[in-house]
């Protein structure tokens, strides 16, 4: 791609998402995630092959579908109530199919099904960026919404998300669409906290983004798109697959990782709130998460590629791309754990 049009479609998919954060009109709002949708699809289909054409079709046609949706509850908002304020949606229809269309925005379930076709279809990068920077944005808006949603709708959304993010990555063997059920099961969470504290929410989707960042430049790094790649990893480069199983059990929310810190601080924040079944619920589903995180380190790990060379270890080639950012993300991702009591004292 010609750096100067990557260079103006990068700042307009960052001056659509800030945006919409800094709004609190909803026209402006509605206009910042149409500029981030519209500025993705190039993005998307940065090499252009019969794959990253559909997946970017699939992702216009559902992101047009959900903005038409907001679009519409908007106007019936606005017919009942006379205000484009997005502290105040008074009607219930209007609230409800504006909280739909957000959560289809971010893939959450039962919208979740254009997730992982998308981030397949396309390359690691503009996965990575489907899979983080493009949450900032309609999570902002649920933010601003969180005190009169239908706690109902969210909390039926979070729990199938959790559910279908464990499900659905059971049998997956492609890492890009491993990486998007673990993208819908952290949306799950972060959506059945809203109600309770947003700033959980706001926690939780930092690490997550802060984990996820680290996973896709690790698989960038070493060309790897699916387990059985994932299997040349150890002996062509050690260090990182140690942080990559590092960043794997922290991403499960393993102790002493960061991935621990929100889990933990949500599970507190629900029980102090009298609810005990529902974080029950939540923590036996996230077992199913932990379990092909494991098998992706067994892969990457424990295994050894079949071969009659004795000499396992490959010749070492300089490395050409970027890792200045690696080492900070890695840090970030496994070491936050002590800093959870001057977190939970800034809530």
């Amino acid at each position: 791609m010609n750096p100067l049009a990557l260079s103006l479609i990068l700042t307009t998919l960052l001056a659509g998402t800030l945006i919409t954060m800094m709004s609190s009109h909803w026209l402006t709002a509605w206009m910042g995630l149409e500029m981030n949708m519209l500025t993705m699809i190039p993005i998307l289909m940065k090499t252009t092959n019969p794959r990253s054409t559909e997946a970017a079709t699939k992702y216009f046609m559902t992101q047009a579908m959900a903005s038409m949706m907001l679009m519409m509850a908007l106007t019936i908002n606005l017919m009942y109530s006379g205000q484009w304020s997005i502290t105040k949606m008074t009607n219930p229809v209007a609230s409800n199919m504006a909280l739909m269309a957000l959560m289809t925005k971010l893939g959450s379930a039962p919208f979740h099904f254009w997730v992982p076709e998308v981030t397949q279809g396309v390359e690691l990068v503009p996965g990575m960026i489907l899979l983080t920077w493009q949450k900032l944005a309609p999570l902002s808006l649920l933010y601003q919404m969180a005190t009169y949603t239908n706690t109902s709708l969210i909390y039926l959304s979070g729990l199938l998300s959790i559910l279908i993010g464990g499900w659905g990555g059971l049998n997956q063997t492609q890492l890009r669409k491993i990486l998007a059920y673990s993208s819908i099961s952290h949306m799950g969470w972060m959506l059945i906290i809203l109600p309770f504290n947003p700033t959980l929410t706001l926690l939780n989707l930092a690490i997550y983004i802060t984990l996820t960042l680290s996973i896709f430049m690790i698989l960038a790094n070493t060309f790897t798109t699916s387990m059985s790649s994932l299997t040349l990893m150890w002996n062509k480069t050690p260090a990182m697959t140690i942080m990559l199983m590092a960043t794997l059990l922290s991403l499960g929310g393993l102790p002493p990782l960061s991935g621990f810190m929100p889990k933990w601080l949500m599970i507190h924040e629900l029980t102090k709130n009298n609810s005990i079944i529902m974080p029950l619920i939540m923590a036996i589903m996230t077992l199913l998460n932990m379990y092909f995180y494991m098998r992706l380190i067994y892969y990457s790990s424990l295994t050894i590629l079949p071969s009659t060379n004795n000499m396992k270890m490959t010749w070492q080639f300089t490395n050409t791309k970027y890792t200045m950012t690696l080492p900070t993300l890695i840090i970030l991702s496994n070491m936050l754990l002590p800093l959870t009591p001057m977190i939970s004292m800034l809530e």
